[in-house]
């Protein structure tokens, strides 16, 4: 008996934009789960090679006045020690703690634009498909450089080509682009999943460049 094969998708784009219906809350929940996804920046791991010399030389230094001094001066190895210790904590958890709470700010000051409410994406293969009411068309820096056709609904082309860096999580994929020296960003739900094929967007992105947003500190 032959094992059954997984059903594939008939076509691997679509056939017309596919609206994104995101909302306020969802809007807002993609953003900060990117700052999840990127909180291991702020660990250990973030310590420079210079800042891992100094606090091994101090550690050394204190390890070995604790071994062979014997009075009071050992007071100042203990201090180096602590002082060791408490920057790692500040430099790690202290840190990530103060970013989320930006972030935060940052997240609960932005709010959806009115014109990603009616906004639809398809997947080409030549680019993501862009598709708003005429009424609606904006003139956010997001969607500068996008050629948009003339009509009751227009549409334009983010080629993949103009794609700088993208990124996901369990529940958003997140594309930043640049067209005619105009940086733009753009949260896809997984959810539209299989009706916007997900696998082809990723596909794609991945012939472009690696994994890994670069967002400069942007909230997109």
């Amino acid at each position: 008996m032959s094992k059954k094969s997984k059903p594939q998708a008939l076509y691997p784009y679509t056939l017309q934009p596919v609206a994104l219906n995101l909302t306020e809350d969802e809007f807002k929940s993609a953003q900060f789960a990117l700052f999840e996804r990127s909180k291991n920046a702020y660990g250990l791991k973030s310590l420079r090679k210079t800042e891992w010399i100094v606090l091994a030389v101090m550690t050394v230094v204190a390890i070995l006045g604790l071994v062979f001094v014997k009075n009071y001066s050992v007071i100042i190895f203990w201090l180096m020690l602590i002082l060791v210790a408490l920057y790692l904590v500040v430099r790690t958890v202290g840190l990530k703690k103060y970013m989320e709470k930006e972030y935060q700010k940052q997240v609960d000051s932005t709010h959806l634009p009115d014109e990603m409410k009616d906004l639809k994406v398809g997947v080409q293969s030549h680019g993501l498909v862009i598709s708003m009411p005429r009424q609606n068309m904006p003139n956010s820096k997001e969607m500068r450089g996008i050629n948009m056709a003339h009509a009751s609904t227009q549409q334009g082309i983010i080629p993949w080509s103009a794609v700088s860096s993208w990124d996901e999580t369990e529940h958003f994929l997140y594309i930043m682009f640049e067209l005619q020296g105009q940086k733009g960003s753009q949260i896809i739900p997984k959810r539209l999943n299989p009706t916007l094929p997900i696998d082809s967007i990723k596909k794609h992105l991945q012939e472009i460049t690696p994994k890994g947003l670069k967002t400069d500190g942007m909230v997109i």
